[in-house]
């Protein structure tokens, strides 16, 4: 059967009909389909009127390779123009993060030993948004493009990343907005792509800087806010409300009623070994566990006692 039906495909001549063809005719040829595109220009030049199309690729069936473009060039020959595709949005939470005076810093050091602490830099990003479940877009020069499914995740992951990347000796500075962004293969765009960035671009050094529609979102989470007033951002329409985070309750912490003082809450860096800057890392992130060892480690140190 299958050698009967190549027979028939390669006896098959219709050149004698062409001419008598009187409807209006589209004839598509990829240019690399194994049949010769040739044949394809031949049967175009031979129907009056026809429209000869040569498409990319090398696929002979029409909805194999770039069968949109097969689609769209039928849809404007029948209708006479394509109908712009519905871009894909989602509503997503982005973080921007880029390190403070890093152009500054890179001079001070040179190229090999500012190379050394941006893959550090890289890595400890990297490694707080896979904790708080974020997705790398892109990595902006010294900054990172990373979108969430929520506001508070994404507000956590660029508090954890400001207080992390202090051990590295530069600032970083964060913005954090939520809005409806248009999805570009494995990359974003669209105006809630555009705010994110100019937040961040307005925060301090340390800081995390949020809209007010992901103030609006997180209501109940715990995060404070402190208010940096009302602000134009260049090429976004209207006036636009910032907030700061603020609060130890932003990376998860408890609440107010199991606060330990202030000043344990924010020692000075200074006086801190690095064992002391584990220790509060872990009282901070896992205040289970730190109690247990606290427990385990005052035990050991009672005196035993003696029984009669």
């Amino acid at each position: 059967m299958v050698r009967a039906l190549s027979q028939f495909n390669r006896e098959i001549d219709v050149t004698q009909v062409l001419p008598v063809i009187s409807v209006p005719t589209l004839v598509l040829h990829r240019t690399n389909d194994f049949v010769a595109i040739e044949y394809g220009r031949y049967v175009a030049e031979h129907i009056p009127g026809a429209r000869f199309v040569e498409l990319d690729g090398s696929d002979h069936m029409p909805w194999l390779g770039n069968g949109n473009v097969v689609v769209d060039e039928v849809e404007e020959f029948l209708t006479g123009s394509r109908h712009a595709a519905e871009p894909d949005r989602v509503l997503a939470t982005v973080l921007f993060t880029d390190i403070v005076g890093s152009t500054e810093r890179a001079a001070q050091l040179g190229d090999e030993r500012w190379r050394a602490l941006l893959e550090s830099h890289n890595e400890l990003v990297r490694r707080q948004l896979a904790a708080f479940g974020g997705r790398e877009v892109d990595q902006l020069g010294d900054g990172f493009l990373a979108t969430f499914d929520g506001p508070a995740r994404a507000i956590r992951c660029a508090c954890a990343i400001c207080e992390d990347v202090g051990s590295l000796g530069v600032d970083v500075r964060a913005g954090v907005h939520t809005g409806e962004c248009e999805v570009i293969g494995a990359d974003i765009g669209g105006m809630a792509v555009h705010i994110g960035a100019r937040v961040g671009a307005r925060a301090a050094a340390g800081e995390v800087l949020v809209s007010s529609a992901v103030r609006d979102l997180v209501v109940g989470s715990g995060i404070k806010f402190a208010d940096r007033g009302t602000h134009e951002l260049k090429g976004v329409p209207g006036e636009w409300q910032l907030l700061a985070v603020a609060g130890p309750r932003a990376n998860g912490e408890p609440t107010a009623a199991a606060e330990p003082p202030g000043d344990l809450l924010a020692p000075n860096s200074t006086l801190m070994t690095k064992s002391d800057r584990t220790a509060l890392r872990l009282a901070r992130r896992a205040p289970g566990v730190a109690r247990l060892l606290s427990r385990v480690s005052s035990r050991k140190a009672r005196p035993q006692e003696t029984h009669t």
